[in-house]
């Protein structure tokens, strides 16, 4: 193999795309310098066409929403088995920085997004509500499994559902739930702040704040 080191033009490596001013030229369909001729509503046909294919307009709070939705900040925070899963997002074959959540915090200060990987006895629960509430705003919350779902397994007197303590927006069934299941679950959170949901059964059979006040409130 021949390995040779030649100087290249700049101009040569260079996009030649039309700009709005040969747009209103007409040099997109004659070529440059060849557009004197359109009328006036040809020219505006063009640019028109030019501002479909390359602007793009949106609102502040949609623009914020998607902001916000590729930017997560996950806490560090691990139960039980389900973290094992929840670690491997983070690894190369699922590699959730593509969707802009590898910024996992160590802090509830700094992030915005807590995954209950694992069961909450009763016990912990004041803990991880206190975690929770230290968080930044807006703040939301995914119970990863069937024990912080349903209590799963274990099913018995010491451990608690996450949503009878704290507001959840995501559940991810499973026992452990594959990495795939908890990415899929945050891509559905992310419609939901992208205000673009796929209406769940608590929608659909009107089970939206369930959780059970504190003693004392």
């Amino acid at each position: 193999m021949e390995v040779r080191r030649e100087r290249i033009d700049p101009a040569a490596l260079r996009v030649q795309g039309a700009t709005a001013r040969e747009m209103l030229e007409g040099s997109e369909i004659h070529g440059p310098n060849q557009g004197a001729h359109l009328d006036p509503q040809a020219r505006q046909e063009a640019l028109e066409r030019h501002v479909e294919e390359r602007v793009l307009t949106t609102t502040l709070d949609r623009m914020v929403a998607w902001a916000r939705s590729n930017s997560f900040f996950p806490l560090g925070f691990g139960l039980a088995c389900c973290a094992m899963e929840f670690f491997q997002t983070a690894g190369p074959v699922m590699d959730m920085a593509r969707f802009g959540y590898e910024a996992v915090r160590a802090s509830p200060r700094q992030a915005d997004l807590i995954v209950l990987s694992g069961r909450v006895s009763i016990k912990m629960a004041p803990i991880v509500r206190r975690l929770y509430d230290q968080m930044l705003e807006p703040k939301w919350a995914i119970a990863m499994g069937a024990c912080c779902s349903s209590m799963g397994v274990f099913n018995n007197y010491a451990l608690v559902p996450a949503d009878k303590f704290m507001p959840i927006d995501v559940h991810v069934p499973g026992c452990p739930p594959r990495p795939e299941a908890l990415m899929h679950g945050v891509l559905k959170l992310r419609s939901m702040v992208q205000e673009d949901p796929e209406a769940g059964w608590r929608e659909r059979y009107g089970a939206v704040g369930t959780e059970e006040p504190p003693r004392g409130a």
